[in-house]
């Protein structure tokens, strides 16, 4: 942020001064330990027998549903790898925080994803001016930035329960294996970039989307102002992903894709957790629903957004 750019104020979610407190505490604690609880949702996975075919008809064949929903933090970054020293994007250096989104999982009900903008105003004490929600991320990783959105959101304690940070090879991965997914865009985007080694040419209508492409969709941004109609490709793909996971053969090779996804990711979600999370998906009733946070209008070039005024909490609620 330059120092030309107006400052935005703190902005009141019930009528005071608001402002993210970073708590101390969870960064000690770590993520690790943060919804320990939720290990009595998921039932044994010997519950389910090893030979049970996989149906579209039976999908806890995959594996037993949690008892109860499960919320997790997805954190969708720049960089190829996890951990990777360069993100090969822009802005250049380690990776950013391109994809904030939580996921409510629960086998009974419509799949409900909330959409957190990646610039929203955040003040963290001790700071002179506010910073994205998204640089959070490079400051105190998964930890600081869990907190500060479940306090945004106001969601209960040990919410979300479980994360995963997914790099760009995560999400190429996971198209490949479920072989391709279908969109319908709006425009053609024709855009190359050999800074970031990042090029994509997409026609408009209707198109199948390998994993390279899919990945060229979600990360093509005009400019710093352009993040509202990126999230809105992203949830083209999110939809166009779950489409192709609830089809009547999408879970036949559902587990050989998460076993291929999951080594790439950084989470806190074991292999089984993860089984059961996607037997839920394909149950859920469609369609997915994809919500927002409310913006305020964005005050001239400002690039950093808040939160419109007279919001109350919580702004997802549960069931």
């Amino acid at each position: 942020m330059t120092t030309s750019e107006p400052k935005p104020k703190s902005q009141g979610l019930t009528g005071h001064p608001w402002r993210i407190s970073l708590r101390v505490a969870s960064l000690l604690a770590g993520v690790g330990a943060m919804g320990w609880l939720i290990g009595l949702v998921w039932p044994e996975p010997d519950q389910v027998a090893g030979d049970t075919p996989q149906t579209i008809e039976n999908p806890a064949s995959l594996a037993p549903y949690p008892t109860a929903p499960v919320t997790v933090l997805l954190v969708g970054i720049d960089s190829d790898r996890v951990g990777d020293s360069s993100n090969g994007a822009a802005p250049e250096g380690v990776a950013n925080a391109d994809a904030l989104l939580l996921v409510r999982i629960d086998a009974s009900r419509r799949l409900e994803i909330l959409q957190i903008p990646t610039e929203l105003a955040v003040q963290s004490p001790g700071a002179d001016a506010p910073i994205s929600l998204a640089s959070l991320w490079q400051a105190g990783g998964v930890s600081l930035l869990r907190d500060a959105i479940a306090e945004i959101v106001g969601l209960e304690d040990s919410h979300p329960q479980r994360f995963a940070v997914m790099p760009r090879s995560a999400l190429r991965q996971m198209v490949d294996g479920l072989g391709s997914v279908d969109v319908i865009l709006s425009q053609s985007f024709d855009q190359e970039d050999f800074a970031q080694d990042y090029r994509v040419k997409l026609d408009a209508g209707r198109q199948s989307l390998n994993g390279l492409e899919a990945e060229q969709l979600v990360r093509y941004r005009v400019n710093a102002a352009d993040n509202p109609n990126r999230r809105i490709r992203q949830q083209q793909l999110i939809r166009a992903v779950v489409d192709q996971i609830q089809a009547p053969d999408g879970i036949s090779g559902l587990a050989g894709v998460l076993g291929g996804v999951s080594p790439l990711l950084d989470t806190n979600l074991s292999k089984s957790e993860i089984l059961s999370l996607a037997a839920a998906v394909v149950a859920s009733p469609q369609p997915v629903k994809i919500t927002q946070l409310p913006l305020a209008d964005r005050p001239g070039n400002q690039s950093l957004r808040q939160l419109s005024p007279g919001q109350s909490l919580p702004l997802w609620p549960a069931y």
